[in-house]
């Protein structure tokens, strides 16, 4: 970056508006704009970006990225680790990969780059273009209240990636349908709104992970046009695998079997016997399948291993390099705990 562009980014960590910078990835120069991203990260050391491509327009199929810096997370492979295991077990998640940046010359350590979920992610999946809504804050939880409060809009705390007016409605008619309709048909009318057996799949990911925030944040909707049902996908996990927010350990009873009380979709989805029934099922299968350490520890130690010589260069992460070496330790005791916490409460679905 030009050096007044660098300053004018550091001058207000808060400010969205992008500025110029030239990237290059292997070898190949790109013309792109940089902006900070996220909310309460930005005031960490470390901080992480959104980048959008200028010139040419598109990097490997994309024409904007995230790099997320990890930085509260003393692995740096949670983040990772949780899209790639909603993928495994049937959840459209972005991809990931890790990188090394540099900035004006200055290593800035171990980044973790993002796919944006827009209409080139859907182009990928072969996935017809339809409305996408990140679900930018807490407000994103399915209800007409927070905390006991009205929310200002019933689409409050989404922000649309793609689509129009009309689409705001449709999620109007979402909320409305979720909050309004009686216990006797809502078994009948929610599953002709939402795909059910992939939100469900997204509760086992989101309740084995163990992401506070991802009930009501950290997730994108996707409304698919072919079928108008809409379906839910995974967004910054790396507060998950026991670590809190703040790289804190956190108790595997943190999150409760159902999810957080705050999601009120999910909240009304187990209270009918049927969604609760097909919950369990998946929830079983995947305590059974894929969240085991059999299944998780190669691929824990994999990422963590590529990772370990880069970290001995990340300016943020070099002196921690103790706390690194005991993660994979860490995350497979809090599969083994979180399992059997799990499994312990399956009667609470019957």
């Amino acid at each position: 970056m030009e050096e007044k562009d660098l300053e004018e980014l550091r001058s207000d960590i808060w400010n969205d508006l992008p500025l110029p910078a030239n990237l290059v990835i292997d070898h190949t120069a790109y013309d792109v704009d940089i902006a900070y991203r996220g909310s309460y990260t930005r005031a960490f050391r470390k901080r992480s970006y959104f980048i959008e491509f200028i010139e040419p327009d598109m990097f490997a199929g994309s024409r904007e990225i995230h790099l997320n810096a990890e930085y509260r997370d003393p692995s740096l492979i949670r983040n990772k680790l949780s899209l790639d295991f909603f993928n495994d077990i049937g959840v459209l998640s972005p991809k990931s990969y890790h990188v090394n940046l540099i900035r004006n010359g200055v290593p800035k350590g171990i980044y973790l780059l993002l796919e944006s979920v827009d209409d080139l992610f859907l182009k990928k999946r072969n996935l017809p273009i339809g409305p996408i809504y990140y679900a930018v804050n807490n407000n994103a939880n399915f209800s007409f209240t927070r905390d006991g409060h009205k929310k200002r809009s019933r689409i409050s705390g989404y922000k649309q990636k793609i689509g129009n007016k009309d689409d705001d409605e449709s999620l109007r008619k979402l909320i409305d349908v979720i909050n309004t309709t009686s216990d006797l048909k809502f078994s009948n009318v929610i599953p002709d709104y939402v795909k059910i057996d992939k939100y469900l799949d997204w509760m086992v990911g989101a309740v084995c992970t163990m992401n506070n925030d991802g009930f009501t944040h950290n997730y994108s909707l996707y409304q698919n046009t072919h079928t108008g049902l809409y379906e839910i996908i995974p967004w910054d996990y790396d507060a998950t695998w026991g670590r809190k927010v703040d790289g804190g350990r956190m108790a595997c009873d943190y999150v409760p079997i159902q999810g957080k009380e705050g999601n009120y979709l999910c909240f009304r989805l187990l209270q009918m016997p049927e969604f609760r029934k097909q919950y369990k099922q998946k929830l079983e299968k995947v305590l059974d399948t894929k969240f085991t350490v059999h299944n998780m520890e190669n691929k824990i130690n994999k990422l963590h291993q590529s990772l370990r010589p880069h970290i001995l260069n990340d300016p943020y992460k070099k002196r921690k390099i103790d706390t690194f070496n005991n993660e994979p330790e860490f995350i497979c005791q809090f599969i083994k705990d979180r399992s059997h916490y799990l499994k312990e409460h399956l009667s609470e679905l019957d």
